[in-house]
């Protein structure tokens, strides 16, 4: 196989006007994850080759990749290791180089002698014209799921407090990331709750990733020390399986929430963000704020609704002020929320 195109500009690359370069993330990503029990990659590896270099069988539906050697010219010779050019699977391919795990089966689409235009018209039809997968849909998917996981946690907590009538989140979560027929108040998709409350269990989408991995093996992962929880406040909650516990937490928090701001976290009309969601990640941001300051983060420890409300009554940030004009949409308005929530519980 002809590495050298993985790291250089292909052919139908200058053909399309793009380029699109190894990503060195993606490639430890993807390293890492060929090494999980389940791994496995279902679309195929696209390469072109040579028709000097494939011979078929029809009767045995068998291909042969061979050298091609031009004893009249040494320029024209194509040795086995530069045979064929990738169209789709760069990433996938490097992630391969260094393993040393079990059998890995890979399904690979050979195309024999097809011109720059139909390697273009592969390559757009494979990448630029794909969907986006939906990621409320994929966490959704985790409710099938056997084995434990983060992902699996925190999806079942979000489906509990979408659906219980008493809840601050009652009805108002997104499960597949769009509109729920008859339902009006949804602020916030699934994939928000999901990837906010993440953050406090695992450090990263690797972390995630091994977990998930270690629980497919019958296996757990390691409780952290009392520095770590800290940053990973609900970590350990996870490891030892407080799942009640946990949700009764974001519970309350929402409830204070709820109890402070009631118009702000009520409201479904536009220009109010504290139920969408910037307003929602700004108050899970502050979430570990808050619960460091009234538990034992790695503990079990619940603290109740009045002890959320307490830190929230020292805030001076009035029902009414929620909206897109003091606090812009996008990331820079989810951080001056965060700013001043967290300015207004210091002690005075």
């Amino acid at each position: 196989m002809d590495v050298r195109r993985i790291f250089d500009e292909r052919d139908f690359e200058k053909y399309l006007g793009i380029q699109r370069p190894l990503s060195k993330k993606r490639v430890k990503e993807l390293s890492e994850y060929v090494k999980t029990v389940d791994a496995c990659f279902p679309t195929s590896i696209i390469l072109s080759v040579s028709s000097l270099c494939a011979e078929y069988n029809e009767q045995t539906s068998e291909m042969t990749l061979q050298n091609y050697l031009d004893a009249d010219n040494e320029e024209e010779k194509i040795i086995f290791g530069q045979i064929a050019k990738v169209i789709d699977g760069q990433h996938r391919i490097e992630g391969l180089k260094n393993y040393n795990g079990p059998h890995f089966d890979i399904n690979v689409s050979i195309f024999v002698d097809i011109d720059v235009a139909e390697q273009a018209y592969i390559f757009s039809t494979v990448n630029l014209a794909q969907t986006k997968v939906n990621k409320s849909l994929v966490y959704d998917l985790f409710d099938y799921a056997k084995a434990r996981s983060p992902q699996k946690l925190c999806h079942k907590i979000a489906v509990a407090l979408d659906g219980d009538k008493n809840s601050p989140f009652y009805q108002r979560i997104r499960r597949l990331g769009v509109a729920t027929k008859n339902r009006y108040n949804e602020t916030i998709t699934q994939a928000t709750f999901v990837e906010a409350l993440l953050k406090y269990i695992s450090k990263t989408k690797m972390q995630e990733m091994h977990d998930r991995d270690l629980y497919l093996r019958g296996k757990k992962p390691k409780k952290i020390d009392a520095d770590e929880s800290r940053q990973l406040i609900f970590r350990n909650m996870m490891i030892e399986e407080k799942d009640f516990e946990l949700t009764d937490i974001i519970w309350n928090y929402f409830e204070a929430v709820k109890t402070r701001w009631p118009h702000a976290w009520d409201s479904t009309g536009t220009g109010y963000i504290l139920n969408r969601t910037n307003g929602f990640r700004a108050l899970m941001r502050f979430l570990r704020n808050a619960y460091c300051q009234l538990a034992n983060p790695g503990c079990w420890d619940v603290p109740k609704v009045e002890d959320f409300l307490e830190i929230f009554k020292k805030i001076e940030i009035e029902d009414g002020e929620f909206t897109s004009e003091n606090f812009k949409p996008g990331s820079s308005g989810e951080s001056e929320l965060y700013k001043a929530l967290k300015k207004g519980s210091l002690p005075k």
